[in-house]
């Protein structure tokens, strides 16, 4: 027989002050921990049209020091409403003592990068390190992201570099807080 399946006891807080205390490490990345929404714009010159979406990210922690990471994406039409799915990415966010930033991040297309960056106030900047490929997966060569946090505001600047493109702007989003 099975015994009764409990609760998780260490369940992911995106919250201050509720759930476990933050690992000291995570100091200068706490900006980012929370739930945002928010809409974005995006462009490439491989593209016929730029586009907008909508984007929902989350970090979180469980103690240790390290954060977890989850976006996901949505397209909208010029009266902003939803179109289809769009861009999806899951990882997690670790702090060295130095207060670099190492970053790993999966992406349902096939992609998984490795980011190294660093904090610098309420500002932090990561770039790859590497690009691992599946066979069917779309040609990626680097990518760097700034993420800035202000007054509870979350802007995300994405450039990359794939399909015999150099490192090219891609996206910009603007997100807000939500209460949890």
């Amino acid at each position: 027989m099975f015994e009764p399946v409990r609760e998780n006891p260490y369940p992911d807080s995106h919250v201050l002050g509720e759930g476990a205390e933050p690992h000291p490490l995570l100091g200068p990345v706490l900006p980012l921990l929370g739930r945002w929404h928010g809409r974005g714009r995006g462009q490439y010159p491989t593209l016929p049209q730029d586009f907008t979406y909508e984007q929902e990210i989350t970090f979180s922690h469980d103690g240790r020091p390290f954060l977890r990471y989850e976006a996901r994406a949505w397209l909208t039409d010029g009266a902003g409403q939803a179109v289809r799915p769009a861009g999806r990415e899951s990882g997690w966010w670790r702090v060295t003592p130095d207060a670099s930033l190492e970053v790993v991040l999966a992406h349902p297309t096939g992609i998984v990068e490795t980011y190294v960056g660093r904090v610098s106030g309420t500002g932090f900047e990561i770039e790859t390190g590497s690009v691992g490929l599946t066979p069917l997966a779309k040609e990626v060569t680097g990518t760097r992201r700034r993420y800035t946090v202000d007054a509870g505001e979350m802007t995300v600047v994405h450039d990359m570099a794939a399909v015999g493109q150099p490192l090219t702007h891609h996206l910009t989003t603007h997100l807000r807080k939500r209460a949890s």
